[in-house]
């Protein structure tokens, strides 16, 4: 076993498996950008180093950081959760050269099944069925109506290192086809460092099922059941279950058999999930089972362990995060296929820092005035953030996973109403109230929701009703009394060293220097000693309302827009935003560029 284990990832993930290294009396180090500085998964760690600033690709996503602080830490492997750097398997290979151990999966079978094209050879030869599509990148937009006139529409433009709905774009009609290239390919880009993309027919009412995989280094390779990832918004999980509500047993065993095969045929080995397509019975009624006749297809495999790992633990009692770590340290799993069994039902809520009433845009950062998470039988958290911590969203949204399990889905349903009934969260809107909702929801209950239910089908003014009657305070809560807070944090060689100082009854002064957590000052008019550029005090600004990453400027100086027109998209917690004119008139200044990151109340763009 391991003696030392670098987490290359950060927040909740992060946490778990360190949590998992500390049962198996593994040691544990964290990297943090500057933006993370204050993270739970630092607190958490034996040891932390810092590898970047905030942005992810100068930090999170830099290989040669994160190798040399494992080596300064002298850690003997590392562990990359998912996201970042879980499915790079250029990263992995890097690691795979040195004296680290990589946990995870091979850097050529995750190249092999982590890109969608090759995935999909791969199943085919082991007998998996898959979605009509193309097994070669397509570069032009006539390749992608040439394969609407045959297959039909609407066509699904994927990136090959795409997961999760990031880096996939719907084509409904040929006059679509260039513009949604472009922004899947824009996509894979910024998120997976690739722009290479490929095209499936989509099916348009399905089931979203994916089977977990554990494969050793002697060959053995065992499914774990099934999960059913049915309700999404815009192709992102919303809320996970297993086992699945819909399938029978006899089509339960056909999908995971065939994940297994496809997994053997790649020589696959550590956590792995092979996610299908199940087609829906448009006239199933409540109560009725998809059978053994019902058409699935292979959609992807996901070379890393999964957001929603924690439902299948739960159902079957094995600890997923503990067999990568001893897997990568050559163990054998010591269990047979019919060892796996499936017992009650459990559910992952992603308790995220969004409004689910507007479009599930993400909340601005902020504070956890309250943060009291429910318990009792049944309940399980995974979590980083405590109460007063800081939101940081220059990643993603989520605050929390919130796991419960029941000895059947009614008791699995009741249960989470109540924990979710219990917790507490002041500071921030999340999405309770919508999931507290869906619990209620006829169609959800019945089991009878598809992929399309929550964006085309559910009447969205009930969301609205939901978080007006459960929503939470989001303002800060006010001290009782004046509280100085300073923290001052040194590096020593890149590892980190902090000195807290707390003042009560003082004014509080500013900080300066070293990638403190103010917000930075706004440019005004006049010149700028900072080298900043002025923003203009005539004209309307048009500002940002969320932190992120500029994907790319749509207009220049000089410009005539109108009011809707898009100027600049922004990327924000793994989601395009398309930042509008607010006026109509000529852009007199554009203030931003493509990959700069922006914070909550820049200007970019500024109309007279």
């Amino acid at each position: 076993m391991f003696r030392k284990v670098l987490v290359a990832n950060r927040g909740e993930i992060a946490v778990r498996v360190m949590r998992a290294c500390e049962e198996l009396n593994v040691s544990t180090v964290a990297v943090y950008s500057e933006a993370d500085k204050e993270s739970g998964h630092v607190r958490y760690a034996d040891e932390a180093y810092n590898v970047g600033p905030a942005k992810a690709s100068e930090s999170y996503l830099d290989h040669e950081a994160v190798i040399e602080a494992a080596r300064k830490a002298d850690a003997d492997a590392i562990h990359p959760g998912y996201g970042f750097l879980a499915e790079n398997a250029e990263f992995a290979r890097k690691v795979e050269e040195t004296e680290i151990t990589w946990i995870g999966p091979s850097g050529d079978a995750m190249e092999q099944l982590g890109e969608k094209t090759k995935a999909r050879s791969i199943m085919q030869a082991a007998d998996t069925p898959i979605v009509p599509g193309t097994t070669d990148p397509v570069t032009e937009p006539e390749e992608v109506t040439a394969f609407g006139d045959e297959h039909g529409y609407p066509v699904a433009i994927k990136a090959e290192g795409g997961g999760g709905g990031r880096g996939m774009k719907i084509v409904n009609g040929p006059d679509e086809a260039e513009d949604q290239l472009e922004s899947a390919k824009r996509e894979g880009e910024a998120y997976f460092d690739n722009d290479s993309v490929y095209l499936e027919r989509f099916l348009e009412n399905p089931r979203h099922i994916e089977v977990q995989i554990l494969a050793d280094h002697e060959g053995n390779v065992r499914h774990l059941g099934e999960r059913d990832c049915s309700l999404q918004r815009r192709y992102q999980k919303v809320i996970e279950e297993g086992p699945s509500p819909a399938l029978t047993d006899e089509l339960r065993e056909k999908i995971g058999e065939a994940a297994r095969r496809g997994v053997s045929e790649a020589e696959y080995t550590n956590a792995g999930t092979v996610e299908f397509l199940v087609e829906e019975d448009e006239n199933r009624g409540a109560g009725e089972l998809l059978g053994p006749e019902t058409n699935f297809y292979f959609l992807e495999v996901n070379t890393r362990i999964q957001v929603e790992h924690t439902v299948t633990e739960e159902i079957t009692g094995i600890d997923i995060v503990k067999w990568q770590i001893r897997i990568a340290a050559g163990e054998e799993i010591g269990f047979a296929q019919e060892d796996v069994e499936i017992e009650g039902h459990a559910m992952e809520f992603r308790i995220n820092a969004e409004n689910a009433a507007n479009e599930f845009a993400p909340s601005p950062g902020g504070k956890l005035a309250t943060y009291d998470p429910p318990g009792g039988i049944g309940v399980r958290l995974d979590d980083a953030l405590r109460q007063g911590d800081e939101i940081v969203t220059d990643y993603d949204s989520m605050i929390a996973k919130l796991i419960v399990y029941g000895s059947d889905r009614d008791e699995c349903i009741a249960r989470s109403l109540r924990a979710l009934r219990e917790y507490e969260i002041d500071g921030v809107v999340t999405v309770i109230p919508f999931h507290r909702l869906m619990l209620s929801d006829e169609t959800f209950v019945e089991g009878r929701h598809t992929t399309k239910y929550l964006d085309e089908e559910m009447d969205r003014s009930r969301i609205e009703e939901a978080q007006k009657q459960w929503g939470s305070e989001t303002g800060d809560a006010e001290d009782e009394e004046s509280v100085v807070h300073r923290e001052f944090t040194v590096e020593v060689n890149g590892k980190r060293f902090e000195v807290d100082l707390e003042e009560r009854g003082v004014e509080a002064v500013g900080t300066s220097g070293g990638g403190g957590g103010g917000q930075k000052p706004q440019p005004a008019g006049g010149s700028s000693d900072s080298g900043e550029t002025a923003v203009s005090a005539e004209g309307e600004q048009v500002t940002t309302d969320m932190q992120g990453t500029i994907l790319s400027v749509e207009v220049s100086e000089g410009d005539e827009v109108e009011n809707g027109d898009v100027l600049c998209v922004l990327e924000a917690m793994k989601m395009e935003n398309d930042v509008v004119a607010s006026a109509s008139g000529t852009v007199a200044q554009v203030l931003v560029e493509e990959g700069e990151s922006v914070d909550m109340g820049d200007t970019l763009v500024v109309i007279e």
